[in-house]
């Protein structure tokens, strides 16, 4: 089930730890995605935190927000740029878009499916999306005072599977947030170390969050549309004139 748009606008603006987690999410999707110079970049769930760094030089930024949750005007202050959308219907051309961000979209989702059925088809040549999910192994998904303590978190193989299974191919991965989920003056003066310190002793604590990068390999697997069967097959020489 989707998170409340008020309560995320609140975590990821409002609150320290959500702005701190903010911070350390959008800084590793820019070290996968330095820049996206006149390409269209769209964000699925609630993903405007991140594309900020992209609107300068971006031929067009899309913020979508499912139904469920909700939406909110964004960037403040700018020409609006987010809209509300159906899971597994985006208002978006096939192929339309160059970079693709997914963040509290997949493990909220009733239809995870149809989500990364909806990825692959917006989704142009050459073109490239990063999953941001909960990390099953980490701190953050057992913690109920983040968005990330909500929904099914993943382990690694878990959505690299998921992925594979809609035609998706993994090109990078990563784990971020190893700082604990927590308010306290102590945890949040020593957060950049900590995050640090994961990223060179990773198995010392699972990341909170998952980051994954992902193309387009192939075709998703049947299962997203509608079979049509055919009662009596034409046959081409069916009505072929005989010879005389």
């Amino acid at each position: 089930m989707h998170l409340d748009v008020l309560d995320l606008r609140r975590f990821y603006y409002r609150s320290a730890l959500g702005r701190a987690a903010q911070r350390v999410i959008r800084d590793e999707l820019v070290r996968i995605w330095p820049e996206a110079k006149g390409q269209t970049v769209a964000g699925y769930g609630f993903a405007v935190p991140l594309l900020r760094p992209y609107l300068p030089d971006a031929r067009r930024v899309i913020g979508l927000m499912p139904g469920p949750q909700g939406v909110m005007p964004w960037p403040a202050g700018e020409k609006n740029v987010s809209v509300l959308c159906d899971d597994t219907h985006w208002p978006l051309p096939t192929g339309m878009v160059d970079k693709l961000v997914v963040m509290h979209g997949l493990e909220t989702s009733d239809h995870p499916a149809g989500v990364l059925s909806e990825c692959h088809r917006v989704l142009g040549p050459g073109g490239s999306a990063v999953f941001i999910v909960p990390n099953r192994a980490g701190m953050w998904a057992r913690s109920d005072r983040t968005p990330f303590g909500f929904g099914r978190p993943y382990l690694t193989g878990q959505l690299d599977d998921q992925l594979r299974a809609h035609g998706f191919m993994v090109r990078h991965a990563t784990a971020a947030l190893y700082q604990p989920p927590s308010q306290r003056a102590l945890w949040r003066k020593t957060a950049a170390f900590l995050e640090r310190a994961g990223h060179k002793i990773p198995w010392l604590a699972g990341g909170g969050v998952l980051i994954v990068e992902a193309g387009k390999s192939h075709a998703p697997m049947p299962g997203g549309g509608t079979a049509v069967r055919i009662k009596r097959p034409q046959r081409v020489h069916d009505h072929q004139p005989a010879p005389a």
